[in-house]
């Protein structure tokens, strides 16, 4: 497919001349230079201007070139990865057009594992994200840093407040888990709190992320796709949203948990969306919002392509036996980076369905849980999707 067709091409005036700065380590889709070669490619970032579907944020849809201006100044890492900017999404005759043109570029990119970088636009373009792994028939985990779950209504349309609810419904589904980090209880109904427990999705509120964000790290690296809203961060540090409130993470959470995400090999796109230039200060939201896909870069270009199943020899192999379980639990230990994983009972009938999805990203906690003759919750959940 020839994706160029989808985009409009970055202005000149949104690229800093510095020549020490990250516009001369990326591949820009300019007037003059036209569109990237994509081969060799490994990020590939994507403006999307489309607000249509969001809830009281009119204007960020203006975001994406204004984040440019503040990502362009910084200075690239040590990083050894070509990046390409492919410019913006064509803002459809209806929002449909638009979502069908992210839908079609993501699956395109996907193919040829190179991994998109959305800058958005609002929340609801989370929607035709996940639906380029439904055109590829892959099973996916869902991460957003969000500070409420975004379900909605059944029958309203979709929107920044409702998407997940599309999501979930639909059929065939290729959904395996959901996590939300960063909820407020107060901007949540318990109904769908309760909803959330029923599917065995994950929820950490704000004050137990921030308490040991850490801890949230295994959850961010079992995704396959992160969103972060910026109105998961607290006004005073990114005050460029309309929906922003006094509580929520602090920039630099934010950038860390942006780092966790493209430090994680199983990870193959991120969003980030709801920055709105027309309430920002100074220009605050979009240096942050810049900053945090700086930190993910960094995080990428630090990966080192581990994971359990792959190559054995490289982890340390724990056998757990827990009281009332017939089997022990199975938990593996990086020798590189001392992260840990668990393995899931996984039927034998099913296994090639969830390949990429019974050996479960965990925490050191959730060891000593097992040797305290307790199953994890983390276990029990992955445990419960797959029976």
């Amino acid at each position: 497919m020839e994706i160029a067709l989808f985009f409009d091409p970055v202005t000149p005036t949104n690229i800093p001349a510095n020549k020490h700065s990250l516009s001369q380590f990326v591949d820009i889709y300019t007037e003059e230079s036209g569109f990237p070669d994509l081969d060799g490619v490994q990020i590939a970032f994507i403006g999307v201007k489309e607000d249509r579907g969001a809830i009281n944020n009119a204007g960020c849809c203006d975001a994406p070139d204004d984040i440019r201006k503040f990502l362009y100044q910084l200075h690239a890492g040590p990083w050894n990865c070509r990046i390409a900017d492919l410019g913006n999404i064509k803002k459809g005759h209806d929002i449909r057009d638009t979502y069908f043109a992210l839908t079609s570029s993501m699956e395109e990119l996907l193919r040829k594992n190179i991994l998109p970088v959305i800058i958005g636009g609002s929340h609801d373009l989370s929607y035709a994200m996940y639906k380029a792994y439904e055109a590829l028939s892959q099973i996916v985990n869902i991460t957003a840093i969000d500070n409420s779950f975004d379900l909605g209504e059944e029958e309203t349309e979709i929107n920044a407040r409702s998407y997940l609810s599309k999501i979930i419904l639909t059929r065939p589904n290729f959904l395996f888990n959901y996590t939300n980090i960063g909820y407020q209880t107060y901007f949540v109904d318990q109904s769908a709190i309760s909803l959330m427990r029923k599917l065995f999705f994950d929820t950490v509120r704000l004050g137990i992320a921030q308490s040991s964000l850490e801890d949230v790290e295994p959850l961010i690296r079992n995704a396959d796709m992160v969103m972060l809203d910026i109105s998961a961060i607290r006004m005073s540090d990114a005050p460029g949203n309309m929906n922003a409130t006094p509580n929520g993470f602090y920039g630099e959470e934010a950038c860390q948990m942006a780092r966790y995400a493209g430090f994680s090999d199983k990870l193959t796109s991120v969003g980030f969306f709801e920055a709105n230039p027309v309430y920002d200060n100074c220009g605050q939201t979009a240096h942050l919002t810049a900053q945090m896909i700086w930190y993910f870069v960094d995080g990428f270009a630090s990966r080192i392509n581990e994971f359990p199943g792959k190559v054995v020899d490289d982890f340390f192999k724990y056998h757990v036996s827990v009281n009332d379980h017939e089997q022990p639990i199975i938990f593996y230990k990086s020798k590189k980076s001392e992260r840990w994983w668990m393995e899931v009972n996984c039927p034998e009938n099913v296994r090639e369905k969830y390949e990429r999805h019974y050996i479960v990203p965990c925490s050191f906690a959730d060891y000593q849980t097992a040797c305290s003759d307790e199953v994890p919750d983390r276990w029990w959940q992955a445990y419960q999707k797959m029976m």
